[in-house]
């Protein structure tokens, strides 16, 4: 059994597993700790506790306890994912997107609906989202998405245990834990989808993993994964579309969505060249059955083979809140596979708001005429 956990790496002591069996308590057994390879140099990091299963056990909770002492009052986790993948399983999911920690009082609400409609054409069947501290109206908004749905909320208070980094490298930001436990809740996001959807994108909510020889992921999988029968893992290139005002992305502007907070990625509709002297991180599209642990850019164990995408076949549309350079308008390459989506996306997207209470009367009359 694998239990996905944070330790501090350096202060791991010996522990054991107690399990509850069908019809008793089994005797402890020793457990093992592996700890993630990538940890930023924070002093915690993701870990997987590994126990045997006792003999003559049909296990259904777990607990770890210090010594092999019962204890009096254990807290349980349930096991999951006890069924062997089957090669032509029938999936609840084709495809689930795993969006790790928000926090901060992330508040960028009309990106967040457009992406999530957007997903929603391309065959994506569920939206997990690690929730430490939204905004007040992205609260909102996430509620109505819960409701129908299409998102599943978990809630991720890390703040109450540790001292989470609001940055991603331990030499820069200051803290306990690397971007509020981002690598722990992809993989913990992996196992929960591993017997409910065929694949999982790894990616955050200000990135798009975009198919541009497909009219959905669906289509794109379909025609790559028969090509690449062994393959788990489909890397997939990062390109940056910067915000550029100009007259042709003023086109993708929607009257009646001025008051919501948040930015419209429907005029970014430009992207920039990749300076080929820095490092690019990729994200990736996985089979979750094929992933023992996984970063954020790359798996660290994992069944199978791994494939790069080319990017003219798909690849990830990069909404960037802040840029810090801002090339010209010649320097860029003009875009406009978001807007394929537009006619479909636009009303749904309002829809979505006025549901969320986050329209006035004066913009559904906009809406309206």
């Amino acid at each position: 059994i694998r239990i996905i956990s944070i330790f501090k790496r350096d202060s791991i002591q010996p522990l054991h597993c107690l399990f509850c069996c069908v019809d008793h308590l089994s005797d402890t057994t020793p457990a093992t700790v592996l700890v993630h390879s990538d940890h930023f140099d924070f002093p915690y990091g993701t870990t997987d506790v590994m126990c045997q299963i006792p003999h003559n056990c049909s296990a259904t909770h777990v607990t770890l306890v210090p010594d092999t002492m019962r204890p009096t009052n254990p807290t349980w986790l349930p096991l999951r994912n006890k069924k062997i993948i089957e090669k032509n399983k029938r999936f609840e999911f084709n495809f689930t997107v795993c969006i790790s920690t928000l926090f901060g009082g992330y508040n960028n609400v009309l990106q967040f609906a457009q992406t999530l409609e957007i997903y929603r054409l391309l065959g994506v069947g569920r939206v997990v989202v690690y929730n430490n501290s939204g905004g007040p109206e992205l609260s909102r908004l996430l509620h109505s998405y819960s409701q129908e749905g299409l998102v599943e909320l978990v809630q991720w208070p890390i703040h109450n245990y540790l001292n989470p980094s609001h940055g991603w490298h331990a030499s820069e930001f200051s803290g306990d834990l690397q971007y509020y436990g981002q690598v722990t809740t992809l993989n913990e996001c992996i196992y929960r989808s591993m017997e409910r959807s065929r694949y999982v994108l790894l990616n955050d909510i200000d990135e798009i993993i975009m198919p541009y020889q497909h009219d959905s992921l669906t289509s794109l999988m379909d025609t790559l994964q028969p090509q690449h029968p062994n393959t788990g893992v489909f890397i997939i290139q990062v390109i940056i579309y910067p915000k550029k005002t100009a007259e042709e992305s003023n086109k993708g502007y929607v009257d009646a969505w001025k008051q919501v907070p948040g930015f419209n990625i429907l005029q970014r509709i430009y992207w920039e060249d990749r300076n080929k002297d820095q490092y690019h991180p990729h994200k990736m599209l996985v089979q979750p059955s094929f992933v023992e642990q996984t970063s954020i850019h790359q798996v660290l164990k994992a069944f199978g083979e791994s494939y790069k995408i080319p990017e003219k076949m798909c690849h990830i549309v990069h909404s960037v809140t802040n840029h810090p350079i801002e090339r010209p308008l010649e320097e860029l390459h003009l875009d406009k596979r978001l807007w394929d989506f537009k006619d479909r996306v636009i009303p749904r997207v309002t829809e979505m708001l006025r549901r969320a209470g986050l329209l006035s009367s004066e913009e559904e009359a906009d809406r309206i005429n």
